[in-house]
Protein backbone atom coordinates (compact mmCIF):
# COMPACT_ATOMS: atom_id res chain seq x y z
CA UNK A 1 0.00 0.00 0.00
CA UNK A 2 2.82 2.40 0.83
CA UNK A 3 4.20 2.12 -2.72
CA UNK A 4 0.95 3.01 -4.47
CA UNK A 5 0.53 6.22 -6.44
CA UNK A 6 -2.25 7.19 -4.06
CA UNK A 7 -0.18 7.00 -0.88
CA UNK A 8 2.87 8.67 -2.42
CA UNK A 9 0.74 11.61 -3.58
CA UNK A 10 -1.26 11.73 -0.33
CA UNK A 11 1.90 11.72 1.80
CA UNK A 12 3.25 14.69 -0.19
CA UNK A 13 0.33 16.96 0.80
CA UNK A 14 0.80 19.64 3.44
CA UNK A 15 -1.32 19.54 6.59
CA UNK A 16 -3.49 22.36 5.26
CA UNK A 17 -3.95 20.55 1.94
CA UNK A 18 -5.00 17.33 3.73
CA UNK A 19 -7.68 19.24 5.62
CA UNK A 20 -8.87 20.92 2.44
CA UNK A 21 -8.85 17.62 0.54
CA UNK A 22 -10.97 16.10 3.32
CA UNK A 23 -13.65 18.70 2.69
CA UNK A 24 -13.33 18.04 -1.04
CA UNK A 25 -13.82 14.25 -0.62
CA UNK A 26 -16.79 14.68 1.71
CA UNK A 27 -18.54 17.17 -0.59
CA UNK A 28 -21.44 15.50 -2.47
CA UNK A 29 -20.69 17.87 -5.35
CA UNK A 30 -17.44 15.98 -6.02
CA UNK A 31 -18.05 12.58 -4.47
CA UNK A 32 -21.24 10.63 -3.73
CA UNK A 33 -19.57 7.42 -2.51
CA UNK A 34 -18.83 6.46 1.08
CA UNK A 35 -15.77 4.23 0.49
CA UNK A 36 -13.41 7.01 -0.73
CA UNK A 37 -14.27 8.94 2.45
CA UNK A 38 -13.44 5.92 4.63
CA UNK A 39 -10.18 5.37 2.77
CA UNK A 40 -9.28 9.05 3.14
CA UNK A 41 -9.94 8.95 6.88
CA UNK A 42 -7.78 5.84 7.25
CA UNK A 43 -4.87 7.35 5.28
CA UNK A 44 -5.19 10.60 7.23
CA UNK A 45 -4.97 8.68 10.50
CA UNK A 46 -1.85 6.84 9.26
CA UNK A 47 -0.25 10.10 8.20
CA UNK A 48 -0.91 11.79 11.55
CA UNK A 49 0.40 8.74 13.43
CA UNK A 50 3.54 8.62 11.28
CA UNK A 51 2.98 5.04 10.13
CA UNK A 52 2.54 3.37 6.76
CA UNK A 53 -0.87 2.07 5.65
CA UNK A 54 -1.43 -1.69 5.42
CA UNK A 55 -3.55 -3.52 2.85
CA UNK A 56 -5.26 -5.75 5.40
CA UNK A 57 -6.31 -2.71 7.44
CA UNK A 58 -7.62 -0.98 4.31
CA UNK A 59 -9.67 -4.07 3.43
CA UNK A 60 -11.11 -4.15 6.94
CA UNK A 61 -12.07 -0.45 6.78
CA UNK A 62 -13.77 -0.83 3.40
CA UNK A 63 -15.64 -3.97 4.36
CA UNK A 64 -17.59 -2.01 6.95
CA UNK A 65 -19.77 -0.78 4.09
CA UNK A 66 -21.85 -3.43 2.38
CA UNK A 67 -22.05 -3.42 -1.38
CA UNK A 68 -19.18 -0.98 -1.50
CA UNK A 69 -16.11 -0.70 -3.66
CA UNK A 70 -13.32 -3.21 -3.52
CA UNK A 71 -9.91 -2.07 -2.32
CA UNK A 72 -8.46 -1.51 -5.78
CA UNK A 73 -11.57 0.36 -6.91
CA UNK A 74 -11.60 2.52 -3.77
CA UNK A 75 -7.90 3.23 -4.25
CA UNK A 76 -8.50 4.34 -7.86
CA UNK A 77 -11.56 6.39 -6.88
CA UNK A 78 -9.71 8.28 -4.15
CA UNK A 79 -6.68 8.84 -6.42
CA UNK A 80 -9.00 10.26 -9.09
CA UNK A 81 -10.50 12.61 -6.48
CA UNK A 82 -7.03 13.63 -5.31
CA UNK A 83 -5.97 14.41 -8.88
CA UNK A 84 -9.19 16.38 -9.37
CA UNK A 85 -8.46 18.29 -6.15
CA UNK A 86 -4.85 19.07 -7.16
CA UNK A 87 -5.93 20.30 -10.59
CA UNK A 88 -8.72 22.39 -9.02
CA UNK A 89 -6.26 23.87 -6.52
CA UNK A 90 -3.85 24.91 -9.25
CA UNK A 91 -6.69 26.51 -11.21
CA UNK A 92 -7.98 28.26 -8.08
CA UNK A 93 -4.57 29.84 -7.55
CA UNK A 94 -4.50 31.25 -11.10
CA UNK A 95 -6.43 34.35 -10.06
CA UNK A 96 -5.49 36.17 -13.25
CA UNK A 97 -7.20 33.63 -15.47
CA UNK A 98 -10.52 33.47 -13.63
CA UNK A 99 -11.84 36.59 -15.33
CA UNK A 100 -10.89 35.18 -18.73
CA UNK A 101 -12.86 32.03 -17.96
CA UNK A 102 -15.76 34.20 -16.84
CA UNK A 103 -15.88 36.06 -20.16
CA UNK A 104 -15.81 32.70 -21.93
CA UNK A 105 -18.71 31.43 -19.80
CA UNK A 106 -20.82 34.54 -20.51
CA UNK A 107 -20.04 34.35 -24.24
CA UNK A 108 -21.07 30.70 -24.46
CA UNK A 109 -24.32 31.47 -22.65
CA UNK A 110 -25.11 34.37 -25.01
CA UNK A 111 -25.20 37.04 -22.29
CA UNK A 112 -23.83 40.09 -24.13
CA UNK A 113 -24.18 42.62 -21.28
CA UNK A 114 -22.49 40.32 -18.80
CA UNK A 115 -19.79 39.50 -21.38
CA UNK A 116 -19.07 43.15 -22.17
CA UNK A 117 -18.75 44.12 -18.49
CA UNK A 118 -16.57 41.10 -17.65
CA UNK A 119 -14.29 41.74 -20.64
CA UNK A 120 -13.89 45.44 -19.84
CA UNK A 121 -13.07 44.75 -16.19
CA UNK A 122 -10.58 42.01 -17.13
CA UNK A 123 -8.69 44.43 -19.40
CA UNK A 124 -8.74 47.17 -16.78
CA UNK A 125 -7.27 44.83 -14.17
CA UNK A 126 -4.38 44.06 -16.47
CA UNK A 127 -3.68 47.69 -17.21
CA UNK A 128 -3.51 48.44 -13.47
CA UNK A 129 -1.07 45.62 -12.67
CA UNK A 130 2.69 46.25 -12.81
CA UNK A 131 3.78 43.09 -14.58
CA UNK A 132 4.43 43.19 -18.31
CA UNK A 133 5.84 39.71 -18.77
CA UNK A 134 5.02 37.18 -21.50
CA UNK A 135 2.02 35.96 -19.51
CA UNK A 136 0.55 39.48 -19.55
CA UNK A 137 0.63 39.58 -23.37
CA UNK A 138 -0.69 36.04 -23.58
CA UNK A 139 -3.69 36.96 -21.42
CA UNK A 140 -4.39 40.05 -23.55
CA UNK A 141 -4.36 37.77 -26.59
CA UNK A 142 -6.87 35.41 -24.89
CA UNK A 143 -9.16 38.33 -24.10
CA UNK A 144 -8.98 39.61 -27.67
CA UNK A 145 -9.76 36.09 -28.86
CA UNK A 146 -12.88 36.04 -26.68
CA UNK A 147 -13.86 39.40 -28.19
CA UNK A 148 -13.32 38.03 -31.70
CA UNK A 149 -15.44 34.94 -31.06
CA UNK A 150 -18.21 37.09 -29.56
CA UNK A 151 -18.12 39.53 -32.48
CA UNK A 152 -18.21 36.86 -35.17
CA UNK A 153 -21.31 35.37 -33.55
CA UNK A 154 -23.16 38.71 -33.40
CA UNK A 155 -21.79 40.78 -36.31
CA UNK A 156 -21.15 39.90 -39.94
CA UNK A 157 -19.81 42.90 -41.83
CA UNK A 158 -17.71 44.95 -39.42
CA UNK A 159 -13.93 44.90 -39.10
CA UNK A 160 -12.81 42.44 -36.45
CA UNK A 161 -9.99 42.71 -33.93
CA UNK A 162 -7.69 40.27 -35.70
CA UNK A 163 -4.85 42.82 -35.72
CA UNK A 164 -4.86 43.07 -31.93
CA UNK A 165 -5.02 39.27 -31.72
CA UNK A 166 -1.98 38.99 -33.98
CA UNK A 167 0.01 41.72 -32.19
CA UNK A 168 -0.44 40.32 -28.68
CA UNK A 169 0.18 36.77 -29.87
CA UNK A 170 3.43 37.84 -31.57
CA UNK A 171 4.61 39.69 -28.46
CA UNK A 172 3.87 36.78 -26.12
CA UNK A 173 5.49 34.28 -28.49
CA UNK A 174 8.60 36.42 -29.01
CA UNK A 175 9.10 36.89 -25.28
CA UNK A 176 8.68 33.17 -24.57
CA UNK A 177 10.86 31.97 -27.44
CA UNK A 178 13.67 34.38 -26.61
CA UNK A 179 13.47 33.41 -22.93
CA UNK A 180 13.86 29.76 -23.92
CA UNK A 181 16.77 30.71 -26.18
CA UNK A 182 18.50 32.49 -23.29
CA UNK A 183 18.11 29.50 -20.99
CA UNK A 184 19.33 27.11 -23.70
CA UNK A 185 22.40 29.25 -24.41
CA UNK A 186 23.27 29.38 -20.70
CA UNK A 187 22.81 25.61 -20.32
CA UNK A 188 24.91 24.89 -23.41
CA UNK A 189 27.80 26.87 -21.97
CA UNK A 190 27.91 24.85 -18.76
CA UNK A 191 27.05 21.35 -19.99
CA UNK A 192 28.52 21.39 -23.52
CA UNK A 193 25.29 20.29 -25.15
CA UNK A 194 23.41 21.61 -28.17
CA UNK A 195 19.75 22.49 -28.71
CA UNK A 196 17.92 23.05 -31.99
CA UNK A 197 16.08 26.32 -31.50
CA UNK A 198 13.86 26.09 -34.58
CA UNK A 199 12.51 29.50 -35.60
CA UNK A 200 14.78 31.51 -33.31
CA UNK A 201 17.31 32.60 -36.01
CA UNK A 202 14.43 33.81 -38.21
CA UNK A 203 12.87 35.67 -35.28
CA UNK A 204 16.16 37.38 -34.47
CA UNK A 205 16.48 38.52 -38.07
CA UNK A 206 12.90 39.81 -37.96
CA UNK A 207 13.54 41.79 -34.77
CA UNK A 208 16.72 43.35 -36.16
CA UNK A 209 15.66 44.09 -39.74
CA UNK A 210 11.90 44.68 -39.78
CA UNK A 211 10.20 47.86 -38.56
CA UNK A 212 7.49 45.83 -36.80
CA UNK A 213 10.21 43.74 -35.19
CA UNK A 214 11.81 46.92 -33.92
CA UNK A 215 8.49 47.89 -32.35
CA UNK A 216 8.43 44.58 -30.47
CA UNK A 217 11.83 45.44 -28.98
CA UNK A 218 10.19 48.38 -27.25
CA UNK A 219 8.66 45.89 -24.82
CA UNK A 220 11.16 44.98 -22.03
CA UNK A 221 9.84 41.39 -21.97
CA UNK A 222 11.13 41.00 -25.53
CA UNK A 223 14.15 43.32 -25.43
CA UNK A 224 15.68 41.84 -22.28
CA UNK A 225 15.72 38.31 -23.60
CA UNK A 226 16.89 39.51 -27.02
CA UNK A 227 19.95 41.21 -25.50
CA UNK A 228 20.37 38.31 -23.07
CA UNK A 229 20.55 35.84 -25.94
CA UNK A 230 22.89 38.05 -27.92
CA UNK A 231 25.43 38.66 -25.15
CA UNK A 232 25.69 34.90 -24.69
CA UNK A 233 26.01 34.02 -28.38
CA UNK A 234 27.76 37.01 -30.01
CA UNK A 235 31.20 37.39 -28.34
CA UNK A 236 32.23 40.38 -30.42
CA UNK A 237 29.16 42.36 -29.31
CA UNK A 238 28.74 40.84 -25.84
CA UNK A 239 29.66 43.97 -23.91
CA UNK A 240 27.25 46.17 -25.89
CA UNK A 241 24.33 43.78 -25.42
CA UNK A 242 25.22 43.17 -21.77
CA UNK A 243 25.13 46.90 -21.05
CA UNK A 244 21.76 47.26 -22.79
CA UNK A 245 20.48 44.30 -20.75
CA UNK A 246 21.69 45.84 -17.47
CA UNK A 247 20.05 49.16 -18.26
CA UNK A 248 16.72 47.53 -19.13
CA UNK A 249 16.84 45.36 -16.02
CA UNK A 250 17.49 48.36 -13.81
CA UNK A 251 14.66 50.39 -15.36
CA UNK A 252 12.00 47.70 -15.70
CA UNK A 253 12.63 45.17 -12.91
CA UNK A 254 9.17 45.78 -11.43
CA UNK A 255 7.50 44.60 -14.63
CA UNK A 256 8.36 40.95 -13.90
CA UNK A 257 7.16 38.48 -11.24
CA UNK A 258 9.81 37.52 -8.64
CA UNK A 259 10.67 34.08 -10.07
CA UNK A 260 11.24 35.45 -13.55
CA UNK A 261 13.12 38.49 -12.25
CA UNK A 262 15.42 36.15 -10.33
CA UNK A 263 16.10 34.25 -13.57
CA UNK A 264 16.86 37.51 -15.39
CA UNK A 265 19.37 38.55 -12.74
CA UNK A 266 21.02 35.14 -12.59
CA UNK A 267 21.45 35.04 -16.38
CA UNK A 268 23.45 38.26 -16.20
CA UNK A 269 25.29 37.35 -12.98
CA UNK A 270 26.43 33.96 -14.29
CA UNK A 271 27.66 35.53 -17.50
CA UNK A 272 29.47 38.20 -15.49
CA UNK A 273 31.15 35.52 -13.36
CA UNK A 274 32.27 33.73 -16.52
CA UNK A 275 33.85 36.90 -17.89
CA UNK A 276 35.36 37.72 -14.50
CA UNK A 277 37.03 34.30 -14.44
CA UNK A 278 38.43 35.08 -17.88
CA UNK A 279 40.12 38.13 -16.24
CA UNK A 280 38.21 40.58 -18.44
CA UNK A 281 38.48 44.17 -17.21
CA UNK A 282 35.28 45.81 -15.96
CA UNK A 283 33.31 42.60 -15.52
CA UNK A 284 33.89 42.14 -11.75
CA UNK A 285 32.34 45.56 -11.01
CA UNK A 286 29.41 44.90 -13.35
CA UNK A 287 28.79 41.53 -11.72
CA UNK A 288 28.98 42.98 -8.21
CA UNK A 289 26.48 45.70 -9.16
CA UNK A 290 24.08 43.00 -10.36
CA UNK A 291 24.51 41.06 -7.13
CA UNK A 292 23.75 44.21 -5.16
CA UNK A 293 20.62 44.81 -7.19
CA UNK A 294 19.48 41.22 -6.64
CA UNK A 295 20.17 41.53 -2.90
CA UNK A 296 18.12 44.71 -2.62
CA UNK A 297 15.18 43.00 -4.33
CA UNK A 298 15.49 39.86 -2.17
CA UNK A 299 16.01 37.66 -5.23
CA UNK A 300 18.84 35.55 -3.81
CA UNK A 301 16.70 34.02 -1.09
CA UNK A 302 14.79 30.74 -1.40
CA UNK A 303 12.50 29.94 1.51
CA UNK A 304 14.23 32.72 3.44
CA UNK A 305 17.70 31.21 2.93
CA UNK A 306 20.68 32.17 0.79
CA UNK A 307 22.69 29.41 -0.83
CA UNK A 308 26.31 29.14 0.27
CA UNK A 309 27.32 29.21 -3.41
CA UNK A 310 25.76 32.64 -3.96
CA UNK A 311 27.27 33.80 -0.65
CA UNK A 312 30.77 32.67 -1.68
CA UNK A 313 30.43 34.08 -5.22
CA UNK A 314 29.47 37.52 -3.89
CA UNK A 315 32.52 37.50 -1.62
CA UNK A 316 34.82 36.47 -4.47
CA UNK A 317 33.53 39.15 -6.86
CA UNK A 318 33.63 41.90 -4.23
CA UNK A 319 37.23 40.99 -3.38
CA UNK A 320 38.14 41.21 -7.07
CA UNK A 321 36.76 44.73 -7.10
CA UNK A 322 38.53 45.64 -3.86
CA UNK A 323 35.36 46.37 -1.87
CA UNK A 324 36.88 45.05 1.36
CA UNK A 325 34.82 47.04 3.84
CA UNK A 326 31.60 46.34 1.95
CA UNK A 327 32.22 42.59 1.71
CA UNK A 328 33.10 42.38 5.41
CA UNK A 329 29.77 44.01 6.27
CA UNK A 330 28.03 41.70 3.81
CA UNK A 331 29.45 38.60 5.53
CA UNK A 332 28.48 39.73 9.02
CA UNK A 333 25.02 40.97 7.97
CA UNK A 334 24.04 38.00 5.78
CA UNK A 335 25.63 34.93 7.38
CA UNK A 336 22.42 34.33 9.38
CA UNK A 337 20.62 33.73 6.07
CA UNK A 338 22.72 30.63 5.37
CA UNK A 339 21.67 27.15 6.43
CA UNK A 340 22.90 26.49 9.96
CA UNK A 341 25.36 23.78 8.92
CA UNK A 342 27.22 26.16 6.56
CA UNK A 343 26.84 29.40 8.49
CA UNK A 344 30.05 29.62 10.53
CA UNK A 345 32.13 27.78 7.93
CA UNK A 346 31.21 30.13 5.09
CA UNK A 347 31.55 33.22 7.29
CA UNK A 348 34.98 32.25 8.66
CA UNK A 349 36.26 31.43 5.17
CA UNK A 350 34.91 34.72 3.83
CA UNK A 351 36.48 36.74 6.65
CA UNK A 352 39.77 34.89 6.09
CA UNK A 353 39.70 35.96 2.44
CA UNK A 354 39.06 39.56 3.46
CA UNK A 355 41.94 39.48 5.96
CA UNK A 356 44.23 38.00 3.30
CA UNK A 357 43.29 40.77 0.88
CA UNK A 358 44.32 43.27 3.57
CA UNK A 359 47.65 41.43 3.98
CA UNK A 360 46.63 40.60 7.55
CA UNK A 361 47.92 37.04 7.30
CA UNK A 362 47.77 36.27 11.03
CA UNK A 363 44.05 37.10 11.21
CA UNK A 364 43.39 35.16 8.01
CA UNK A 365 45.00 32.02 9.45
CA UNK A 366 43.07 32.41 12.70
CA UNK A 367 39.77 32.52 10.77
CA UNK A 368 40.78 29.43 8.80
CA UNK A 369 41.48 27.49 11.99
CA UNK A 370 38.04 28.20 13.48
CA UNK A 371 35.99 25.95 11.24
CA UNK A 372 35.89 22.36 10.08
CA UNK A 373 35.57 22.52 6.30
CA UNK A 374 33.56 19.39 5.54
CA UNK A 375 32.56 20.67 2.11
CA UNK A 376 35.26 19.61 -0.38
CA UNK A 377 35.34 22.87 -2.33
CA UNK A 378 35.38 25.02 0.82
CA UNK A 379 38.17 22.83 2.15
CA UNK A 380 40.23 23.25 -1.02
CA UNK A 381 39.54 26.99 -1.08
CA UNK A 382 40.82 27.24 2.50
CA UNK A 383 43.88 25.14 1.66
CA UNK A 384 44.62 27.35 -1.36
CA UNK A 385 44.41 30.46 0.82
CA UNK A 386 46.87 28.90 3.27
CA UNK A 387 49.14 28.03 0.36
CA UNK A 388 49.23 31.66 -0.80
CA UNK A 389 49.87 32.95 2.71
CA UNK A 390 52.78 30.53 3.26
CA UNK A 391 54.33 31.52 -0.08
CA UNK A 392 53.95 35.25 0.46
CA UNK A 393 55.42 35.05 3.98
CA UNK A 394 58.35 32.87 2.83
CA UNK A 395 57.27 29.94 5.01
CA UNK A 396 58.63 27.46 2.48
CA UNK A 397 59.04 24.50 4.83
CA UNK A 398 55.41 24.83 5.90
CA UNK A 399 54.41 25.28 2.27
CA UNK A 400 56.28 22.14 1.18
CA UNK A 401 54.46 20.05 3.78
CA UNK A 402 51.17 21.76 2.95
CA UNK A 403 51.52 20.97 -0.77
CA UNK A 404 52.16 17.30 -0.02
CA UNK A 405 49.06 17.16 2.19
CA UNK A 406 46.98 18.99 -0.40
CA UNK A 407 48.16 16.69 -3.19
CA UNK A 408 47.10 13.64 -1.16
CA UNK A 409 43.73 15.20 -0.36
CA UNK A 410 43.03 15.90 -4.04
CA UNK A 411 44.07 12.40 -5.07
CA UNK A 412 41.69 10.83 -2.55
CA UNK A 413 38.64 12.85 -3.68
CA UNK A 414 37.65 12.02 -7.24
CA UNK A 415 34.09 13.36 -7.07
CA UNK A 416 34.85 17.06 -7.61
CA UNK A 417 34.97 16.99 -11.42
CA UNK A 418 36.91 19.68 -13.21
CA UNK A 419 37.78 21.27 -9.83
CA UNK A 420 40.16 18.33 -9.30
CA UNK A 421 42.06 19.46 -12.39
CA UNK A 422 42.05 23.07 -11.19
CA UNK A 423 43.43 22.37 -7.72
CA UNK A 424 45.94 19.84 -9.03
CA UNK A 425 47.33 22.56 -11.27
CA UNK A 426 47.43 25.01 -8.36
CA UNK A 427 49.63 22.54 -6.45
CA UNK A 428 51.72 21.84 -9.53
CA UNK A 429 52.41 25.48 -10.39
CA UNK A 430 53.09 26.39 -6.76
CA UNK A 431 55.81 23.72 -6.69
CA UNK A 432 57.28 25.12 -9.91
CA UNK A 433 57.06 28.65 -8.49
CA UNK A 434 59.02 27.59 -5.39
CA UNK A 435 61.74 26.02 -7.55
CA UNK A 436 61.91 28.91 -10.03
CA UNK A 437 65.20 30.78 -10.36
CA UNK A 438 64.03 34.33 -11.04
CA UNK A 439 67.50 35.23 -12.34
CA UNK A 440 66.89 33.07 -15.41
CA UNK A 441 64.63 35.10 -17.66
CA UNK A 442 63.95 32.23 -20.05
CA UNK A 443 62.66 29.99 -17.24
CA UNK A 444 60.50 32.80 -15.88
CA UNK A 445 59.04 33.43 -19.34
CA UNK A 446 58.39 29.72 -19.86
CA UNK A 447 56.44 29.40 -16.61
CA UNK A 448 54.51 32.61 -17.35
CA UNK A 449 53.48 31.29 -20.77
CA UNK A 450 52.41 27.94 -19.32
CA UNK A 451 50.21 29.66 -16.72
CA UNK A 452 48.69 32.04 -19.26
CA UNK A 453 47.81 29.13 -21.55
CA UNK A 454 45.78 27.32 -18.88
CA UNK A 455 42.02 27.33 -19.42
CA UNK A 456 41.19 25.85 -16.01
CA UNK A 457 43.16 27.69 -13.32
CA UNK A 458 41.22 29.87 -10.87
CA UNK A 459 44.43 31.33 -9.35
CA UNK A 460 45.93 32.33 -12.71
CA UNK A 461 45.93 36.01 -11.73
CA UNK A 462 47.82 35.27 -8.49
CA UNK A 463 50.44 33.13 -10.23
CA UNK A 464 51.07 35.79 -12.89
CA UNK A 465 51.43 38.40 -10.11
CA UNK A 466 54.04 36.25 -8.32
CA UNK A 467 55.90 35.49 -11.54
CA UNK A 468 55.80 39.12 -12.58
CA UNK A 469 53.50 38.76 -15.58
Amino acid sequence: MEKTLLWEAFAALTNAEVREFGKFVRSPFFNARRQPVLLFEYLDACRRAGRLPKEEEVAEVLNKEEGGLKMRQANSALLALLEHYLAWRELAQEVGKRDIRLTEAYRKRNLPKHFTIALREAKQRREKQEWRDAEYFHELNLLEWEQYQFDTATRRTETFNLQANSDWMDTAFMARKLRLGCLAAAHQTVYRTQYRMGLLPVLLQYLEADSEGQQLLEWPAVALYYHGYCFQTQPEQAEQHFQAYRNLLSLHARQFPPDELRTLYLLAINFGIKKTNELRAGWPQATLDLYRGALELGLLLENGRMSRFAFNNIIAVALRVGELDWVERFILDHKQLLERQWREVAASLGLARVAYARKDYRTALLHLQRSDYKDLINNLTAKTLQLKIYYETDEFELLKSHLASMRTYIRRHTSIGYQRTNYSKIVQYTGQLMALDFRKADMVAKLREAVQAEEILTEKEWFLEQIGG
